[in-house]
């Protein structure tokens, strides 16, 4: 039995995978060639969405035992006439009640936390590459040169106002990029050198502010003084 006779459409249509055989006509407006692919893709539903709900669900399970289990760390009621000292903040807000003794309030209380504020509005509007590669496997002499000076005038400001506790993550930050710079002139490409700006400057937050929270919790004691945690004050 032969097979029926194919059958030839003259239609405008150039996706290959609709159509994959075809007659094509070549004008001087148009070119031969296809340009069809096809990209890998995850759906969000159902399968990013249920992972998030699993996620979700132990968290909140594991939250509420804990709640259970463990008594939260309240003191006695607030009393006007013997107020504690220290007074400090949440946790979540000791890292910026540490700022607040080094530098002054407006700079502390405003500037820094409205740099940040305006930090996070600007950046979307720049064309960010979200697949950027390493920082110093480009340009690296120029962008080595930069870095530096960064650091150096950073560094400078912090000694300036005697912020020792977030002079130290900002050392030891410089100190891995130089590692990464040295790595990348000697033509490594993975691990350190493949790191973008991105990484090094969230790394960078998030060292100071977990250094500043645990300073502010464990070794501050009566006038915001420094102690040592295991001697109680």
């Amino acid at each position: 039995m032969s097979e029926p006779p194919k059958v030839y459409v003259a239609d405008l249509n150039s996706d290959a995978r609709k159509a994959p055989v075809r007659v094509a006509f070549i004008t001087r407006r148009t070119s031969a060639a296809v340009q069809a692919s096809d990209e890998e893709r995850m759906m969000t539903h159902p399968g990013v969405f249920f992972r998030v709900l699993v996620a979700i669900e132990a968290l909140a399970i594991a939250l509420v035992w804990i709640a259970l289990l463990v008594d939260a760390p309240l003191e006695q009621l607030a009393d006007p006439m013997h107020t504690p000292n220290p007074a400090k903040a949440p946790w979540y807000f000791l890292g910026l009640q540490e700022l607040l003794h080094y530098f002054p309030p407006v700079v502390a209380g405003v500037m820094i936390p409205g740099l940040v504020v305006l930090a996070l509005i600007v950046i979307p509007y720049f064309n960010v590459n979200v697949e950027g590669g390493g920082l110093f496997l480009r340009d690296r002499v120029k962008r080595v040169k930069i870095a530096a000076g960064v650091v150096v005038v950073f560094c400078i400001f912090l000694v300036a106002f005697e912020v020792w506790v977030a002079l130290a993550p900002t050392l030891l930050m410089a100190a891995l990029m130089a590692v990464a710079a040295r790595q990348a002139a000697g033509g490594q490409t993975q691990g350190l050198p493949a790191k973008p700006l991105s990484f090094w400057i969230m790394t960078w937050f998030l060292a100071e502010l977990i250094l500043l929270t645990a300073v502010g919790t464990f070794f501050r004691g009566p006038g915001w003084s420094w102690v040592l945690p295991w001697k109680g004050y």
